[in-house]
């Protein structure tokens, strides 16, 4: 009884989805303007920058230098 109930009610509630008029669309007044594009670039140059390296290469001696090991590091098998 409780499925029959059940079926009956989502057809009802499914045809009266349907059956609403949704097909009315508002209209909207579109306005059209121009537009106006002013870029400007102010370009200075510095001299006094420092510059800074990136390297590459694995095998570089700053990052030999800055990855040493020392002899505490190594485990030490009792």
């Amino acid at each position: 009884m409780k499925t029959i109930f059940t079926i009956i009610a989502v057809t009802f509630f499914g045809t009266m989805a349907f059956a609403q008029d949704i097909s009315k669309e508002a209209k909207v007044d579109t306005l059209t303007m121009g537009v106006e594009l002013k870029v400007e670039f102010n370009q200075t140059i510095r001299k006094d920058r420092k510059t800074v390296r990136l390297y590459k290469f694995k095998n570089s001696k700053i990052k030999k230098e800055l990855s040493f090991k020392t002899k505490n590091d190594k485990s030490k098998l009792a």
